[in-house]
């Protein structure tokens, strides 16, 4: 990969003159943002100034680097802590902190740093902007968030039709965002629909005149009785409801729930009795149980936000729809036209994939373009295959054409990406660089799954050898790579220190899973 990775000689400025960083030692680890020629990631041992708490200590850290991240003349640049967890485990401390500029948060420009039990700093994860005084960005608001909101709404609706309702709230925040070099403040509005279409829509709306700058759909595209899509027998919770039964769990966090999307309007599968014979309902519902209780059994996380949230599955979406979806707020199964595909909720693998979505975007909430967006469906698949464990194909019960799977871990090239038909890329130089999927992010995201298949299984891959390390050690490595120093914009480098340093905190620095990770991204071709 064309990356600048350092080893130790990182010069230090020290802003306003009031902390001074030691000098480097010669196992520190740095790579640099080939954008901003900023660190990406500081893998290091710096010791704070005494006397201070812990947020301080975080704050010190930039200041302390300012130079570095070529902050110098920013006066108008500060970083917020927006969340703090301990591990109590290993004894280290975690942050989660965004750029802001005049007070507005940056877009993507998020960062993690870790203290040791000494209050070390010992790692940095993310992307700084610099410079953003010399841009001369206005932060003055001539669009209301209600008017944001209306044009919004307009925009949206003249892309896909009348919407009947959203799912949720719409979202409104302002930011910093930089569209082809230049930057802008905007509102970022979002808002989840699953009729007429859905979509996770992402709408930067100018907020001097209104002006769209840039949009996307971030749209993630796979003790009752019940017979699912191929006639097994399900087992789950349901709920008594005006002297009938629905398929509403109460017993998850704060509930798993399935409904009709066929009139567009969010109603519940009924049934007269407990036995349930709407299979594509039954599969969606009970996959999101197994899912929540895979997450829990395996990370304590109560649902996809670690908070309980309610899990949502729509079946019967579209028109015989070929795939399945989370936008933000819910799962979205189309029934397959029955050549290509079944019904995709049957498939338990696919639904796990739509909810690590959500778990994503609770998380690092890897931003749905290029690098960081092929991480984002990467994930989605490593947790698909640990939740659904019987091989490290994807999808493959929902596939009626004959053909094995969408997606492989194990051999990606073995499949087609037909977008591009051409296989799946299980290198870094095979990588897809065109504007086709967002940037490839189901295409390279067969990248990641090959090096997490190679953690956990071993083998020889380009002439490197790799000791596996199983997979309940690999999901732990991820997990918290994902939950701990992931950033929204982490590229695929990113990944693989993210990844050693997951498996240090687990398993020491000297270990076999951390042998395991570096020999598996260097299989890849991932430095």
């Amino acid at each position: 990969m064309n990356k600048k990775v350092l080893t130790s000689g990182l010069a230090v400025v020290v802003s306003l003159g009031i902390f001074a960083s030691p000098a480097l030692a010669d196992d520190t680890k740095i790579q640099m943002n080939d954008t901003y020629d900023t660190p990406s990631y500081i893998v290091e041992n710096w010791e704070a100034p005494g006397k201070l708490s812990k947020e301080q200590i975080v704050k010190a850290y930039f200041e302390a680097n300012s130079g570095d991240f070529q902050l110098n003349q920013d006066q108008n640049t500060s970083f917020e802590i927006k969340s703090q967890s301990a591990d109590a485990e290993t004894g280290t401390h975690h942050f989660r902190v965004n750029q802001e500029y005049k007070g507005i948060p940056v877009y993507g420009a998020d960062q993690t740093v870790t203290l040791d039990e000494d209050n070390n700093v010992v790692s940095y994860f993310g992307e700084v902007i610099p410079n953003l005084d010399a841009e001369n960005i206005s932060v003055k608001a001539n669009v209301s968030e209600e008017k944001a909101i209306a044009i919004f709404k307009d925009q949206l609706q003249d892309r896909i039709g009348k919407i009947q309702q959203f799912d949720g709230d719409i979202e409104i925040e302002p930011y910093i965002y930089e569209y082809k070099d230049d930057f802008y403040f905007t509102y970022l509005v979002t808002g989840s629909t699953t009729y007429p279409e859905v979509g996770f829509w992402h709408y930067f709306i100018d907020a001097a005149n209104g002006e769209i700058v840039d949009h996307f759909n971030a749209a993630s595209n796979v003790t009752a009785f019940g017979t699912g899509v191929f006639g097994e027998r399900r087992m789950f919770e349901a709920q008594e409801y005006d002297g009938m039964y629905r398929l509403f769990d109460e017993t998850r966090g704060n509930g798993v729930v399935t409904y009709d999307a066929d009139t567009g309007v969010n109603l519940d599968v009924l049934s007269i009795n407990k036995m349930f014979r709407d299979g594509a309902a039954v599969d969606a519902h009970r996959n999101a149980q197994v899912t929540y209780d895979y997450f829990m059994d395996t990370f304590g996380r109560n649902s996809v936000d670690d908070n309980g949230q309610i899990l949502i599955s729509a079946v019967h979406v579209g028109n015989n729809w070929n795939n399945a979806s989370w936008n933000g707020r819910q799962m979205s199964y189309g029934d397959g036209d029955g050549q290509r595909f079944h019904p995709l909720s049957a498939g338990l693998d696919v639904a796990a994939h739509e909810m690590s979505h959500g778990v994503i975007q609770h998380t690092a909430n890897l931003v749905y373009r290029n690098e960081s967006g092929a991480l984002n469906e990467s994930y989605a698949d490593i947790f698909g295959a640990m939740v659904d464990r019987d091989n490290w194909l994807m999808g493959e019960a929902i596939m009626a054409d004959g053909t094995a799977a969408l997606r492989s871990l194990e051999d990606p090239a073995s499949l087609i990406e037909s977008r591009t038909q051409a296989p799946y890329p299980d290198h870094w130089d095979l990588r897809y660089t065109g504007n086709l999927d967002n940037g490839g992010v189901h295409i390279n995201s067969s990248i990641n799954n090959k090096a997490a298949y190679l953690v956990a299984e071993g083998g020889e891959h380009y002439g490197v050898e790799v000791e596996g390390v199983g997979r309940d050690a690999t999901e732990q490595i991820y997990y918290r790579a994902l939950d701990v120093y992931l950033t929204a914009r982490s590229d695929f480098s990113m990944m693989r220190q993210a990844a050693v340093q997951a498996a240090t905190d687990l398993f020491g620095s000297t270990s076999a899973e951390v042998a395991a990770v570096e020999a598996a991204y260097d299989a890849v071709g991932v430095e």
